[in-house]
């Protein structure tokens, strides 16, 4: 599900194959003015959530070539952004860059480690993690301090790219 607002949408069709929720839509604002404007507690679930519950499930071959999915728990993704912030610590200023696929357990810490400490998130285009000059032109022209390689990228995007040209960059 894409959620975004009005001037979204047409960005969004040529990589999203789908109706986006358009939140200024006045058919969505309408449904949305019928709900309670306070936070969802354990007594409007059907349980209580609990830090062992399922947050998300990835699925990977992992090193068997089999395709298997994995529960990650809601007090090991938590765990993992305390961890990054306490040793990383993003400060209100930054913007983080994510451009890691869905499909690799980095797009979660990507997605989720700039929403809980609330600063800007940057998202590359689909197949835009593949390209250094691309990269580089985003995190020049959207400011990003904070991103994330593995090592093979790594290499090839300080292999094309003069890293001093990015001077927003304060953390990889």
């Amino acid at each position: 599900c894409v959620i975004s607002d009005g001037g979204s949408p047409d960005v969004l069709a040529a990589c999203f194959r789908g109706e986006p929720v358009v939140l200024d839509a006045p058919e969505v604002q309408e449904e949305l003015s019928g709900l309670p404007g306070f936070e969802v507690t354990d007594v409007d679930r059907r349980a209580p959530l609990l830090p062992g519950h399922p947050a998300y499930v990835i699925f990977t071959s992992g090193s068997t070539g089999r395709p298997k999915g994995v529960m990650v728990e809601h007090a090991a993704i938590v765990n993992r952004l305390e961890w990054m912030q306490n040793t990383y610590t993003l400060k209100p200023g930054d913007r983080v860059l994510h451009k890691t696929p869905a499909g690799f357990d980095v797009s979660v810490w990507e997605l989720f480690w700039p929403l809980a400490e609330g600063v800007p998130l940057v998202i590359a285009r689909p197949e835009g993690h593949k390209d250094p000059d691309y990269l580089a032109t985003l995190i020049r022209e959207q400011r990003v301090t904070v991103t994330h390689f593995v090592p093979s990228m790594l290499a090839a995007f300080v292999g094309e790219v003069e890293v001093a040209s990015l001077p927003t960059l304060r953390l990889v």
